[in-house]
């Protein structure tokens, strides 16, 4: 009976976890980022001393955003439509 190697394939499948968690956590940043940004700016005023009420409601400004963004029903139809009209 002959034995084959099989030295790649736990290199390749961590690739490809990697990979699967690397879109999602783009996916979960293009909702968030702008909340999560707005937050730590908050934050980091407070630390220094001064107020965040500005960056605090901005935070939850685009979290509402973020919510709205989520709501919606996209589908491949869809898949151009955030690019209309900004090259023009």
């Amino acid at each position: 009976m002959r034995v084959i190697k099989s030295s790649g394939q736990g290199m390749t499948e961590y690739i490809v976890i990697l990979a699967l968690v690397v879109v999602s956590a783009i996916g979960v940043y293009s909702l968030f980022g702008k909340t999560l940004r707005n937050q730590i700016a908050g934050v980091a005023q407070e630390i220094s001393g001064q107020s965040a009420n500005d960056s605090l409601s901005e935070a939850q400004d685009a979290a509402d955003d973020a919510e709205d963004s989520a709501a919606e029903d996209y589908g491949l139809a869809d898949y151009d439509e955030s690019n209309e009209g900004d090259g023009d």
